[in-house]
């Protein structure tokens, strides 16, 4: 829903300026995240589709983790206790944004472990990621198809995101290393 909304909204405001031929190194992009949760604003949460589709925009922009947290109370306040998808969809914003700073460009995610892909094959901080790897334990490769894979037993939806979070914030802190301390989101 996120993804295809973002996508839209995305066209829409390309087509409304009058630009055609758009740099795609330049535009902003969506990682994709596949952790086999539902992750969604159910209509029984929140019944009015022009409420949800603003909520959706709303969660689109959002930059950091204090933004997400601050919506979610937001959500509280306004329908009620979270749903189960709700607060995957606020956990999978969240690890959107991290991928960002990892420049992870897709996450599959399952009960044995996880595939990250890197953006345009490529990872800035190879030192780094080479040492991780090798202090791994055989938990962490990187397939010729330059997808870094994670053996790992993550059972549950939970595990998961917490497997997935745990490898996200690793790679975010070397990326943050060879940008000199800054912690700035790829576009």
């Amino acid at each position: 829903g996120v993804e295809l909304y973002q996508q839209l909204l995305s066209e829409a405001v390309t087509e409304a300026k009058g630009q055609t031929d758009i740099d795609p190194e330049s535009e902003q992009w969506s990682p994709q995240i596949e952790i086999g949760a539902a992750v969604l604003l159910p209509e029984n949460y929140v019944s009015d589709l022009s409420v949800r589709l603003g909520l959706y925009r709303r969660l689109a922009m959002m930059e950091d983790s204090a933004e997400v947290d601050s919506f979610a109370a937001e959500l509280i306040d306004r329908f009620g206790p979270l749903p189960e998808e709700v607060d995957h969809l606020m956990r999978v914003v969240q690890i959107k944004q991290l991928c960002r700073l990892s420049s992870i460009d897709q996450i599959d995610a399952g009960p044995k472990g996880a595939a990250f892909r890197f953006r345009n094959n490529h990872f800035s901080a190879p030192d780094q990621l080479i040492n991780l790897i090798q202090s791994s334990k055989g938990q962490l490769r990187l397939r010729p198809d330059h997808k870094l894979i994670v053996v790992a037993e993550w059972p549950t939806v939970d595990a998961r995101f917490s497997g997935v979070r745990y490898v996200l914030e690793q790679l975010a802190d070397f990326l943050t290393e060879v940008r000199g301390g800054k912690q700035v989101a790829l576009q």
